[in-house]
């Protein structure tokens, strides 16, 4: 098993920091990122960057798989 990469791991952070607010979202209605950082481009620029760690391990994951 490859070692992961910073890339990798902050992507991972990221990806459970967005399935984690989803979830208390789902659930409670709360959106801890709004919470947090209040609705401004910061926390746009967090669901950004959440998005596109998905997108990243989305690609190297099927990128793994198909080696």
């Amino acid at each position: 098993m490859e070692k992961m990469s910073i890339l990798d791991w902050a992507a991972f952070v990221l990806v459970v920091v967005g399935g984690l607010n989803w979830a208390l979202y789902g659930l409670m209605g709360v959106d801890l990122v709004a919470i947090l950082l209040g609705v401004s481009v910061l926390a746009q620029a967090v669901y950004g960057l959440i998005g596109l760690s998905a997108l990243y391990m989305l690609v190297t994951g099927l990128m793994r798989e198909l080696k």
